[in-house]
């Protein structure tokens, strides 16, 4: 044996423990993002579909998904869906006319970074808060109301109390739709190369030309992608739902509130299961919807 190959078995050894070790460090490092995964992600889904298939008594029953197809849940769907689509598409083209608008200023600028960091705080604004400033400036008896009424005689509540039913829910659903739309759509914004319109000028082309032929089909996977994210995130929103309109169950997560609370369901206490079922459905259809639009966005990024 020459020393040559003496010397080569222990470098092998040591690059075949490096390689090892390699293979293993990035397994590790995802293993707190896999058991938050499992905990809060998969192991509620499969308790919430287990639970639609039993009654009461732990007996093995169809009757909570049957209840899907009724007028009455078929409704709240059907609520849930209108509502969270016209959020979303409102707060989409809100939000990108203002990333359109911050697309002229310094990246690093105190405006856009005054936006951005507001478009954070207020995307996660919600709940009980959003509930009580919005109640608090357009209620019965908010401010908004009783500057328009005292001083135009305009009474925004002559046909009654919307703020409080489902209609109620469309202002403030925006409110926070269109921060996380400027938080989701301004790079795909920015990702747009002056080198483009550069040519398209250089070409003949004008500013129109430009939007129509190059900027619009550029930036239409992002836009749907970011869109369908606002949807997923309208559709799956529960307190300030809760907060706003307290009696009735107009939209499905205020539905699953009334199968988990009311004493009066019999034979389908496990109904909250199924409607939570149906959720994950539509909402892992749309996601599943905004990761091919998206990878299809990430093209124009690189």
């Amino acid at each position: 044996m020459t020393s040559s190959s003496a010397h080569a078995g222990p470098e092998l050894h040591a690059r075949a423990r490096r390689v090892g070790w390699a293979g293993i460090l990035p397994a590790v490092g995802l293993a707190p993002f896999a058991a938050y995964v499992v905990i809060f992600l998969a192991l509620p889904t499969v308790l919430a579909i287990g639970s639609g298939l039993f009654d009461g008594e732990g007996a093995f029953t169809w009757d909570n998904f049957t209840a899907l197809t009724e007028p009455v849940v078929a409704q709240t769907f059907l609520n849930s869906i209108g509502l969270s689509l016209l959020t979303s598409l409102v707060g989409a083209v809100l939000g990108a006319l203002v990333c359109y608008a911050m697309l002229g200023l310094a990246e690093g600028g105190p405006v856009r970074t005054a936006v951005d960091a507001a478009s954070g705080v207020l995307a996660q604004f919600g709940g009980v808060m959003l509930a009580f400033a919005f109640v608090a400036t357009i209620g019965l008896r908010g401010v908004v109301t009783l500057l328009l009424k005292d001083t135009f005689g305009i009474d925004i509540f002559a046909d009654g109390p919307w703020i409080y039913e489902i209609t109620g829910l469309i202002l403030p659903y925006i409110y926070f739709q269109v921060p996380l739309m400027i938080i989701t759509f301004m790079p795909a914004l920015a990702s747009l190369k002056t080198q483009w319109a550069e040519a398209n000028l250089t070409l003949g082309g004008t500013r129109a030309s430009f939007w129509l032929h190059i900027g619009f089909p550029v930036l239409a996977p992002a836009f749907l992608a970011s869109t369908l994210l606002l949807f997923a995130n309208a559709f799956s929103s529960y307190a300030t739902a809760a907060a706003l309109a307290s009696q009735g169950s107009q939209i499905v997560p205020l539905q699953i509130r009334t199968a988990l609370t009311s004493e009066t369901v019999l034979g389908r206490e496990n109904l909250a299961g199924a409607l939570a079922a149906g959720m994950i459905v539509v909402v892992a259809v749309v996601m599943w919807a905004y990761s091919v639009v998206q990878r299809r966005a990430a093209r124009w990024r690189a």
